[in-house]
């Protein structure tokens, strides 16, 4: 029996591992004991599972956030092994240089990948300056999307009801890029709405050439045909196109680090979707608790599950008798659990 509680200890460890994947409602269902027991016995493991556990510092770093209980978190990553590092309760300057400061070999991180949030920015070059930062290609090409998102919503006000109401459900071929439209019908819609607009239709191509830099084999090639984009940009198209030419003033070196270092948070914005739909299976979940089962199952701290007796019984059962190990020579002793 457990010397704290009324269990077994075979049944907190069943607990623990279930808690880590499991509701703690589901979980407290199906034993038959309160809720209140089975948080209780998850937040005493993660205590456990946090003294034990030794972080390693990666060669490539992921800043980003995620929306969660009402407020901003930054969720910190290994970009190159695909790995969840931390949750931080918030995002702001001063949290990331605290968390950054306290990390041991911070100088083997080489490149740090992370979107267009000045205080990231601030916090790397203050603890870790040594570092290249690369800003995610798709927050970037994403503010060429949004542009031509503008000039669509403007061009409602000259359709009819119901033309805006197709002109909404074929935002999809507007926001694809052309060599991806599989479907003939979204290449006949984007022919339709292109030719009805032609402002419309010039932005769709800048678009199209804006995504087009990303396929630059080199610096030099990408700075070139971002040139030329910029040229190409009617007085007229300038307003919608605003945001992006800025982002691109202002974090020139950072954009185009991505073509000497092509890394992303693509990993990073996969696992906020985990974050947001593990967030809303448990509702009632502490910021402590989610963090902890995000570390425990998706990221260096993932524990790994105890092998089963029979699976132990297997492997010795393959062995010869003159196979087995002279356990009175290695320093072992037989115990019975």
């Amino acid at each position: 029996m457990d010397v704290s509680r009324s269990v077994t200890n075979r049944l907190i460890d069943w607990i623990q591992q279930a808690s880590l994947e499991k509701t703690f409602t589901s979980i407290a269902e199906e034993i038959g004991v309160d809720e209140k027991t089975v948080r209780n016995i998850f937040n005493d493991y993660v205590g456990e599972l946090e003294s034990q556990t030794d972080l390693r510092i990666p060669k490539w770093l992921g800043i980003d956030e995620v929306h969660l209980l009402k407020n901003y978190r930054c969720v910190i990553t290994d970009v190159e092994n695909k790995s969840v590092i931390d949750i931080l309760r918030k995002r702001n300057k001063d949290t990331v240089i605290s968390y950054l400061s306290k990390l041991q070999d911070i100088d083997k991180i080489e490149l740090v990948a992370m979107d267009m949030w000045n205080p990231y920015k601030s916090a790397v070059n203050t603890v870790i300056p040594h570092v290249k930062i690369v800003i995610d290609k798709f927050h970037v090409v994403k503010l060429a999307n949004e542009a031509l998102e503008k000039i669509r919503k403007a061009n409602r006000q000259n359709v009819s009801a119901k033309e805006r109401r197709q002109l909404m459900r074929d935002r999809y071929a507007l926001l694809t890029r052309r060599k991806d439209l599989n479907d003939f019908d979204d290449q006949i819609r984007l022919q339709v709405w292109t030719d009805k607009f032609p402002l419309l239709s010039q932005a769709y191509e800048l678009k199209e050439q804006f995504f087009d830099i990303y396929e630059a084999e080199s610096l030099k090639e990408a700075y070139k045909l971002y040139q030329n984009w910029l040229s190409n940009v009617p007085k007229k198209l300038i307003t919608y196109f605003e945001d992006l030419i800025k982002a691109m003033n202002n974090w020139e070196e950072e954009i185009f680090n991505y073509f000497n270092s092509p890394i992303t948070n693509a990993y990073t914005e996969s696992l906020n979707r985990l974050i947001k739909t593990m967030n809303h299976i448990g509702r009632g979940y502490s910021f402590e608790a989610l963090r902890a089962k995000i570390l425990f199952t998706q990221g260096y701290r993932k524990v790994k599950k105890k092998k089963k007796f029979k699976e132990v019984e297997v492997t010795f059962g393959k062995m010869l008798p003159d196979q087995f190990p002279d356990w009175s020579q290695t320093g072992y002793e037989w115990m019975y659990e």
